[in-house]
């Protein structure tokens, strides 16, 4: 009888998994026909703080359960998606401000994720992952924090403040809004921490405060970062929102364990900072005129390279912003997504949960999508779909990790790209960097030697016909530095290299992709490169030769550089 009973439960066993096993491949299937990822909340952890975008009745009663949330980014699973419960409590969310994507699962899925509503005490307080700054308060700051060098005495004297963890996260954050940085750097020393702020892609050092104060700081920031506090030894990474009067601003916060304790740093995500159009971008006349002739194109691929921190998604976005209308449909697959634009569908990949640059294309592609933006083309299988999509009926929008414009190519072949496609499918490849711009209200004539005069001339004369007439005249302009900028500089500005492709491109990249093969043929066209046009900024008195040679190396006086 025991031995009957074994089996029995054995078959019972076997028959629940296979039942199991079937309810997935249906959502599969389901997901495929509307479009959607799917998920298995069995291997995808629910976010408490998730579950607090819907109340357990309204989850229930709508067939879904949000199991994610990162900052305005909410991901949601439901049986039934485009259902009028779901899509209302969709909606909600969207109005208050959150980036839905919407994932397609089974009802034991479903099930399993709505479990997690027990959890949750009737008495826990909202959970809020955000600092509020009034506007008076930030009024205030502003006239107090002109310079780097004002931090530490304004926050040296908060430190009696009744709530001085609030108070002087709320400064710090104030502060950096106050001064453009874009970052906010944490460093534990062994006698104390280090706060340093980047501005305008420079580190300056703005605060030092005692160890015991820096944990309690970051025991604040990993709260509201939704962080586990307890863990030390490994990286986390969050997001949170600060709320100036009713503007509200992102904060990507990235925490890794380090010699001496743990090392912070956050990514000011200000909506201010893309709010750009081409012109602003550096682009010079003719660029623009390429770029704006490259945008309009039915279909294509225009991809902009460059390392970390140059500037590429805030030039791929000002393109879309630009082609943005309500005739067009724009998505993006990013990772993460920093900024929200509007009047565009953009979604965020999870591994985890399955949804990676190359699935996330792959789904895109079955939206009807005109515009596609892939965050990156870090592989294969991304960039043979990208290629495919341009190749019908599609504008793409991506970013690479090559040094110059004529380094995509080769790129692109390592990965496995098909030489007989690339070549039809590229319209113009872009290379970039940032340079610091001089401070206007400070900024002087330079005066320049005999030999730097001959140089120049040299340059000059080796320009294309059509820009060297511009700058027979050099305008050359030296930093000084005053009391509304840093150093004798105030904000960025991009230099860059175009490689637009026609069809005497397609024949040698089939037989000679080499970056020097494709760099004589884009000499002939008037090809002008990235350092070069860091020269051409120089001679208009935007930036100094000191600051093109610092990101683009030695200064060469060649056109083609």
């Amino acid at each position: 009888m025991p031995e009957f009973t074994n089996t029995s439960d054995a078959v019972a066993q076997k028959l629940a998994i296979m039942r199991r096993e079937g309810e997935e491949r249906e959502a599969k299937r389901l997901a495929e026909t509307l479009n959607l990822p799917y998920v298995n909340l069995d291997f995808i952890p629910t976010d408490l703080s998730a579950l607090k975008l819907a109340p357990e009745d309204i989850a229930k009663s709508a067939n879904l359960v949000p199991f994610k949330l990162k900052g305005k980014d909410a991901i949601i699973a439901s049986i039934l998606p485009k259902s009028k419960e779901a899509m209302k409590v969709i909606k909600g969310l969207e109005s208050k401000g959150y980036s839905v994507q919407v994932f397609v699962c089974s009802q034991s899925s479903l099930e399993r994720g709505l479990k997690r509503y027990k959890e949750l005490s009737r008495d826990l307080p909202e959970l809020v992952s955000r600092v509020d700054i009034t506007e008076g308060e930030f009024g205030d700051l502003k006239k107090a924090v002109a310079k780097v060098e004002d931090i530490e005495r304004v926050l040296d004297g908060g430190a009696s403040k009744t709530d001085s963890t609030t108070h002087t996260l709320g400064v710090v954050l104030a502060s950096a809004l106050a001064i453009h940085a874009s970052d906010i750097h944490f460093e534990s020393k062994e006698e104390d921490a280090l706060m340093r702020f980047r501005i305008d892609g420079v580190l300056y050092d703005a605060w030092r405060l005692p160890k015991e104060r820096y944990r309690t700081l970051l025991n604040r920031m990993k709260l509201l970062s939704g962080l586990k506090i307890n863990i030390t030894d490994a990286p986390q990474d969050g997001r949170f929102t600060v709320r100036v009067g009713r503007s509200d601003i992102e904060i990507r916060f990235s925490v890794i364990p380090s010699e001496f304790g743990e090392a912070v740093v956050m990514r000011v995500l200000d909506p201010s900072a893309i709010s750009i159009t081409l012109t602003q971008l550096g682009l010079r006349k003719d660029l623009e005129d390429v770029a704006k002739k490259e945008i309009k194109r039915p279909n294509g691929m225009i991809l902009v390279t460059g390392p970390t921190g140059s500037g590429k998604t805030t030039t791929l976005y000002a393109f879309l912003k630009s082609v943005a209308n309500p005739e067009l449909k724009i998505i993006t697959v990013e990772d993460p997504i920093e900024y929200h634009l509007s009047g565009i569908q953009q979604t965020q990949v999870d591994n985890g949960a399955g949804y990676t640059f190359a699935s996330g294309l792959r789904s895109i592609l079955r939206q009807d999508p005109d515009m596609i933006l892939v965050g990156e083309i870090r592989d294969k299988e991304t960039a043979e779909i990208a290629i495919n999509a341009s190749l019908t009926g599609h504008l793409v929008f991506s970013t690479l990790h090559t040094n110059n414009a004529m380094g995509a190519i080769p790129r692109l072949i390592d990965m496995g790209a098909k030489t007989s496609v690339l070549g039809p499918s590229l319209t113009l490849v872009i290379a970039q960097r940032l340079v610091r711009k001089l401070c206007e209200n400070c900024k002087v004539k330079a005066e320049f030697s005999e030999g730097d005069r001959k140089k120049i001339e040299s340059f000059i004369k080796t320009l294309p016909k059509y820009l060297a007439p511009s700058f027979k005249t050099p305008a050359l302009y030296k930093a000084v530095g005053c009391a509304k900028c840093t150093g004798g500089y105030k904000g960025r500005v991009g230099v860059f290299e175009f490689l637009e492709f026609g069809e005497e491109y397609e024949e040698l990249i089939k037989s000679d992709a080499s970056e020097s093969a494709i760099r004589k043929i884009a000499l002939t066209h008037g090809f002008v490169g990235m350092q070069a046009d860091g020269i051409l900024k120089y001679l208009s008195g935007v930036t100094t030769l000191e600051e093109v040679e610092k990101v683009t190396g030695p200064i060469e006086w060649r056109v083609g550089v």
